[in-house]
C-alpha cells in the first residue's frame, strides 16, 4: 500500500531517547512497530485490520498497551513540546470527544467509574483540555469527564504555565481566583468577563483574535479517527492516543 506511514531516520532519532530500555529480549524493529501503531490511530482501524507491512496486530497491539499504561507516549509528547521556546503567550481552551459504546460500555466495572466518561447534551463525552503556544502547538493535556467544568482543567494545568507574558481564553475561564493565580506568576489574562458580571472586565480585543489557533488545533487533533472518537476504555490509553497525534502532527 502507498499511503502507509513510515517514520523517518530523523523523526526515530528525536523519539529513541524516550524508549524504555530492553530488558531481555530484544524488541522487534521499533520504526516498524511505532509506524503501524501511528497509522492504526490515525485512521481509527481495529489492530485486527493493521497492514501486514507492519508486522503482527497483536505485535502493534502489545506495544501500544504496554507502553500506554507505562505513559511513554505522553511523556514523548512532553519531552519534545518542552522545547517550545514560547515566551510571549499560550492559549487554554477544551473540546468534547465522542465515546463510542465499547468505551460506555459498563461490562468490566461497576458504574464504569474511573473512565471519565460522562453525559452531556450530546451524549457519552469526554473533555480535553489543553495548553498551546502562541503558534497553535499543544504543551500540555489534560482529560475529564465531559460534563466537568472548565475550572477543573484550568486548577489542573495551571502548574505547567510557562513562563510567558499573556494567557489566552475564552470566557469559560472568568474566575477571579483564575485572574489572581495567573497575575501571581507574572501572567497577564487576556480572557473576557462574563455576561453575569456587574463590572465589565477590560481585555485586549486585537489580541483575543488570535486564540482561534488553538481551535484550529483541536480540529487537526480531530482529524485523527482515534481521537475524534473515543474507543478505549482506559482513559490513560485514550490520552496516550491524543498525544501520539500532538507529537506526529506538531512536534515531529
Amino acid at each position: 500500500m502507498s499511503d502507509l506511514f513510515w517514520l523517518t531516520d530523523a523523526q526515530m532519532a528525536r523519539l529513541e531517547p524516550f524508549f524504555p530500555k530492553s530488558h531481555g529480549k530484544p524488541r522487534v524493529d521499533d520504526r516498524r512497530v511505532l509506524s503501524g501503531i501511528i497509522f492504526i490511530n490515525r485512521n481509527g482501524l481495529r489492530w485486527r485490520d493493521a497492514p501486514s507491512a507492519y508486522g503482527p496486530h497483536k505485535t502493534l497491539y502489545n506495544r501500544w498497551k504496554r507502553w500506554s499504561d507505562k505513559g511513554i507516549f505522553a511523556r514523548m509528547m512532553a519531552g519534545l513540546a518542552a522545547e517550545h521556546g514560547e515566551e510571549k503567550t499560550v492559549m487554554i481552551d477544551a473540546t468534547y470527544l465522542k465515546a463510542h459504546r465499547t468505551a460506555t460500555s459498563m461490562g468490566g466495572q461497576k458504574g464504569g467509574r474511573g473512565r471519565l466518561i460522562g453525559r452531556t447534551k450530546g451524549g457519552m463525552n469526554t473533555k480535553l483540555h489543553a495548553i498551546c503556544d502562541s503558534q497553535g502547538r499543544p504543551l500540555n493535556l489534560f482529560v475529564t469527564a465531559g460534563p466537568v467544568s472548565d475550572y477543573i482543567g484550568a486548577r489542573a494545568l495551571l502548574s505547567s504555565l510557562p513562563d510567558v507574558d499573556w494567557l489566552l481564553g475564552d470566557r469559560g475561564y472568568d474566575a477571579d481566583w483564575f485572574r489572581e493565580a495567573l497575575k501571581d506568576k507574572g501572567i497577564r489574562p487576556c480572557i473576557p468577563g462574563r455576561k453575569q458580571r456587574k463590572t465589565t472586565v477590560k481585555y485586549d480585543k486585537r489580541r483575543y483574535k488570535r486564540r482561534n489557533r488553538i481551535e484550529i488545533m483541536f480540529g487537526r487533533l480531530k482529524d485523527w479517527r482515534r481521537v475524534a472518537t473515543r474507543y478505549d476504555r482506559c482513559p490513560k490509553v485514550f490520552l496516550s492516543a491524543i498525544a501520539l497525534a500532538a507529537l506526529v502532527i506538531y512536534w515531529l
